[in-house]
């Protein structure tokens, strides 16, 4: 019977170790540098610098917005790209931000929902979330009857909201696992 125990000890040694190597590389495993850190914090990094722009083109892709694939959001210009083979932007519109923004950084589409109520009790269409602030899920959505967004400042919500058009180009093209970079 000892040896049994003793057998058993050693096992769940080795188990612990080896979980522990396990942790040790997730921590150690970062966003390629040209994507930014990886955030999800209610507002910005205090001083944090917005992406340069192209004051001639102020639709442009912003500077360091990463490459390849992706969804680029800025907080600051309340517009969105979406960014096709060959770092070409397929599609650029405005949008509503809620009363919560991601911080600056490096996500992925985690979800999708091709309709239910907001957090703001509108019903909504193609949600797209990617990360979550202070408790409230954050995402691009349309409003159903394409009203436009009067978010409520005291209320957090996380949806960022696009026309019906809109809404319909990010459901096609943001399918789960894909890079959303959001820039100041």
């Amino acid at each position: 019977m000892a040896s049994s125990s003793a057998g058993i000890v050693t096992g769940l040694v080795a188990a612990a170790f080896v979980t522990i190597g396990v942790l040790a590389h997730q921590a150690s495993v970062t966003a390629p540098a040209d994507l930014g850190p990886a955030h999800a914090t209610v507002s910005p990094a205090p001083g944090a610098v917005k992406a340069p722009r192209d004051r001639r083109h102020p639709d442009a892709l912003p500077a360091g917005s990463g490459t390849g694939e992706r969804v680029v959001y800025s907080v600051d210009d309340d517009r969105v790209w979406l960014v096709g083979p060959g770092n070409k932007v397929r599609h650029t519109f405005a949008v509503t931000p809620g009363s919560v923004d991601p911080a600056p950084g490096a996500y992925t589409v985690t979800s999708r929902s091709s309709r239910i109520t907001g957090s703001d009790g509108v019903l909504v269409e193609h949600v797209v979330r990617f990360t979550s602030a202070g408790g409230v899920a954050v995402g691009f959505s349309a409003a159903v009857d394409d009203a436009a967004a009067k978010p409520d400042p005291d209320r957090p919500t996380g949806g960022i909201r696009e026309s019906r058009a809109d809404g319909d180009a990010m459901w096609e093209f943001a399918t789960i696992g894909r890079p959303v970079v959001v820039v100041r």
